[in-house]
């Protein structure tokens, strides 16, 4: 078969594809009308087209160039246990055993291309000047990465060694350190965060942005009262299908949004913060008493506790005793963690925020237990929260086990379509539609089949086995797609906040005003459930209210 050109010139059949290909791209609807649907049933085009009721811009999100001769940014980091590894990872620092165990996977096998993405990862400009940690094997760790400048495996060349300290307020008082990355435990992160940008420090601090309720106001007066870059780690923002879906909401394409459902389904003990111990962990390694804090910090949480009656979920003879489980494992208990409300809600509750900008909820209520993981934890391994924003018409249902890994995405449901958004995005439209009904009846838009998916650059299933990996990159929190090429999401986040402190016209896209709204919605959650009651946000005295 052959087909002509606008001169009436033959063309070759693959050209010819390529056309019909070329064309069925300017339609946004994908994976129905396939080539091979097309080439089956001859569609008419003209027909087909839906840019009337359903249109988008052909952008695509790029990654803007580092300036040339930027000055050279000197951090430490404030924990190196796993995720603070993997933030120094993203950052292009990695120990020679990691990069080892990278480079025998691409001998083994071509289509691992892990070393080769990481050799070939943009030079930030920073340097790795100071490492602090607690447990001696976690410091020697941030140690080695942060020397291994060259980027390579075992036996290879490597540079100078950041300087270890036993104590944050060390590292914050050293003048060779302009910034910090605080990869704590929760109970850490307000104080270590403020004490940082009373230092002059500029902070990148890992979710949630704090423990307790009052810390929440804290470190924000302190954050905008030094003036310090301050970018909360919530690396979704960075996300390339999520820019495509707040343009779909903004077009108003779903239609009016009055519910949205988001879930945490994980189902192996890591995926429920049963991580390893250390087996060069003990009592002359770890100092216990610097991870629990001082008396006077305890007392102030004691006396947070005992304020809203919930002196049960605390544990003060434990807190005076060694425990492998409780360093290792701290996300099981209040006394470190804030549960899956501040570990994991939080990621789902800053992408609606950053979709539709919903701000503090009006109220949250919220229930569950721990039903499966009965080993000690204090916190909930199931947990359901329900957020209402009357003033949008819309509430957001928040459903989490750590017993299940059935896949539920996060839909955002419209009056005229539903839209799941992840690492990649898709559109369903509503039977009912006001907006498609005219496509509907005429046949041009079947409902309730995908009617637009948007998958950004990725053509390889990843080598992702745990279950908690693929947790994160179903949400798209492990990679993004800018311009056709593969990013480490954190990288992203984490580039954008160190381009922020050279360049301080520009601001951080989770900064101190999103960490806040965070922080906020995250309380509520847990308060609701920790008292069995509806919180309320008073928004005029800023403050959380008892039902």
């Amino acid at each position: 078969m052959e087909s002509k050109d606008n001169n009436n010139n033959k063309k070759p059949q693959s050209q010819s594809k390529r056309d019909t290909i070329k064309a069925l791209a300017t339609i946004p609807v994908i994976g129905a009308l396939a080539y091979g649907a097309y080439k089956k049933r001859k569609y008419d085009l003209a027909l087909r087209d839906v840019s009337d009721v359903f249109s988008l811009s052909n952008q695509q999100t790029t990654i803007t160039p580092l300036k040339a001769n930027g000055e050279k940014i000197r951090l430490g980091i404030i924990g190196c246990g796993i995720r603070g590894k993997l933030l120094l990872r993203s950052l292009g620092f990695a120990t020679p055993e990691e990069l080892q165990t990278l480079i025998d996977g691409s001998k083994s096998d071509k289509r691992d291309t892990r070393y080769k993405d990481f050799r070939e990862q943009e030079d930030l400009n920073i340097e790795i000047t100071g490492v602090c940690d607690i447990f001696d094997t976690f410091a020697e760790q941030g140690i080695a990465a942060g020397a291994n400048i060259y980027r390579e495996g075992v036996g290879g060349k490597t540079g100078p060694a950041p300087k270890r300290y036993r104590h944050y307020k060390e590292m914050l008082a050293a003048t060779d350190i302009d910034a910090v990355i605080i990869a704590t435990p929760d109970h850490w992160h307000g104080t270590m965060a403020m004490d940082a940008a009373k230092a002059g420090k500029h902070v990148y601090l890992e979710k949630p942005m704090t423990w307790t309720v009052p810390e929440t106001y804290m470190v924000r007066d302190v954050v905008k009262q030094t003036g310090i870059v301050f970018q909360l780690g919530h690396q979704g923002r960075q996300v390339d299908s999520y820019n495509k879906a707040k343009e779909i909401i903004e077009k108003g394409l779903l239609g009016h949004v009055s519910l949205i459902e988001v879930c945490t389904n994980r189902n192996d003990p890591n995926g429920a913060w049963v991580y390893n111990i250390d087996p060069t962990a003990n009592p002359q390694t770890i100092d216990w008493k610097q991870f629990e804090g001082d008396e006077e910090r305890i007392s102030e949480y004691m006396d947070y506790m005992s304020k809203h009656n919930l002196m049960k979920y605390v544990g003060p003879e434990e807190r005076n005793q060694f425990s492998l489980e409780r360093f290792f494992r701290w996300r099981c208990w209040w006394d470190y963690s804030t549960g899956l409300s501040g570990d994991l809600l939080t990621h789902e509750y800053d992408a609606v925020n950053q979709l539709l900008g919903v701000g503090i909820p009006h109220s949250a209520t919220s229930s569950g237990g721990v039903y499966f993981f009965k080993d000690g934890r204090t916190v909930p391994d199931v947990l359901q929260t329900t957020f209402e924003f009357p003033e949008k018409d819309l509430t957001l249902l928040y459903s989490a086990t750590l017993a299940s890994q059935r896949n539920r995405g996060k839909v955002i449901m419209g009056h005229d379509a539903s839209m799941e958004v992840g690492d990649t995005l898709t559109v369903k439209v509503d039977p009912s539609s006001t907006r498609y009904k005219e496509k509907i009846d005429a046949g041009i838009i079947k409902p309730d089949v995908p009617f637009y998916t948007y998958v950004p650059g990725q053509s390889e299933v990843d080598a992702i086995t745990s279950a908690t990996q693929v947790y994160f990159a179903q949400r798209g929190l492990l990679y993004s797609y800018l311009g056709g090429k593969r990013y480490d999401t954190t990288f992203l986040h984490m580039r954008e906040w160190l381009e922020c402190i050279r360049n301080r016209n520009l601001k951080p896209s989770c900064g101190i005003d999103e960490a806040f709204d965070e922080a906020i919605a995250a309380h509520m959650g847990t308060r609701a459930y920790l008292e069995g009651r509806t919180m309320y946000w008073d928004k005029e005295k800023e403050e959380i209210v008892r039902g």
